[in-house]
């Protein structure tokens, strides 16, 4: 073997070999940049995920409701099948009014005096005694957690549902001249001009 040879050899060989440490040092650690690069790709797909999942939390509150309020108006008109009027009080039910009303903590007295009327319990402690005609879930109820008397019908959201016969009462008031029956969908906001809170309730009217 020439010299020459032996030593393009060892060259090689000794650039095989700073190569693989370079590549070993290149690759075995993050550069400040990488790190930055990967906290910020991670802080972005998780907002994401998160929008995502409460879009769809909304999403399924707003469907419950939509059921919720089908099956209480199906209710009413079981009720009034047998006594010939809807629920109605006149110390409640006819001063609460939709059109003017956009806050759900005003909502309860009307909200208790249907789910009384309802459900067959009068006392509203949770324990129905006379003729029901719609059964309601713990969640539905206020205050949450099954115990305690009950003080409104609550939507997903957390509110009181409404509950108005303000129409009834008086034609300029309320939509339906039956009832008015609708969920704030968390948006207790007073109804604006123009009113941009009102249509996204969900409601019978």
């Amino acid at each position: 073997m020439t010299n020459d040879e032996s030593c393009r050899g060892v060259c090689v060989k000794r650039l095989a070999n700073r190569f693989g440490a370079w590549h070993k040092r290149r690759y075995n650690a993050f550069t400040p940049i990488e790190m930055v690069v990967v906290f910020a790709l991670i802080l972005v797909l998780t907002g994401l995920v998160l929008s995502t999942a409460g879009y769809a939390r909304k999403k399924g509150a707003r469907a419950r409701a939509e059921t919720e309020i089908a099956a209480m108006s199906a209710a009413c008109e079981s009720y009034k099948a047998d006594n010939g009027v809807y629920p109605r009080e006149t110390s409640s039910t006819d001063l609460l009014d939709a059109k003017v009303s956009g806050d759900p903590s005003a909502y309860q007295s009307a909200s208790l005096y249907l789910y009384k009327q309802l459900s067959g319990d009068s006392a509203a402690n949770r324990t129905p005694t006379g003729k029901g005609y719609m059964q309601f879930k713990p969640n539905m109820l206020l205050p949450t957690g099954g115990i305690g008397a009950v003080t409104a019908i609550a939507d997903p959201f957390g509110n009181s549902y409404g509950y108005s016969t303000a129409n009834q009462a008086n034609s300029n008031n309320g939509y339906n001249p039956t009832f008015d029956l609708w969920s704030t969908s968390g948006l207790a906001t007073n109804p604006g001009n123009p009113d941009t809170i009102t249509p996204q309730w969900i409601k019978n009217w």
